[in-house]
């Protein structure tokens, strides 16, 4: 069997010291989040980050920075996941729009009321304090060469 990681994105979008969140419902029950998700077979990081928070959370996202490229693992038994973790703002809020399956609400909390959460992984808090710390990267870090002969 070849072990692969899981390929995930992930958004820190922070509004006068508030950040929005996402509570869905997990394996684990209801939890916190950033929005996220996985990296889909035809799209970049940076398409994936956009689609993952629209879907998520109703909102248009423009990444302007990477905070981090986290790597983590729930246990021996649980799968890996390598996190790409950016940063950035939100436009065009679309209410109307259905939020993905599990996704019951959005919230924008402080780093104070997201640390009294039930966390979908410590990654989400960890993001926050490296956020905090100016911990922002160049998005030309990335390179895409999909369907590069």
């Amino acid at each position: 069997m070849v072990w692969k990681p899981h390929v995930t994105v992930a958004a820190i979008i922070e509004h006068e010291q508030r950040f929005l969140l996402v509570e869905e419902t997990t394996p684990y029950g209801v939890q916190f989040n950033q929005p996220a998700g996985h990296l889909e077979e035809h799209e970049d990081l940076i398409e994936a980050v956009q689609r993952e928070v629209l879907e998520e959370t109703a909102w248009h996202f423009t990444p302007e920075f990477l905070v981090s490229v986290q790597l983590w693992r729930r246990n021996q038994s649980s799968p890996t996941f390598v996190r790409f973790c950016f940063g950035g703002q939100c436009y065009n809020y679309q209410p109307q729009q259905a939020l993905d399956e599990g996704i019951i609400a959005t919230h924008w909390l402080t780093r104070d009321e997201i640390a009294t959460k039930s966390l979908r992984s410590p990654l989400v808090l960890t993001s926050v304090d490296d956020y905090f710390k100016d911990q922002r990267y160049p998005l030309s870090l990335l390179k895409s060469f999909l369907d590069y002969a």
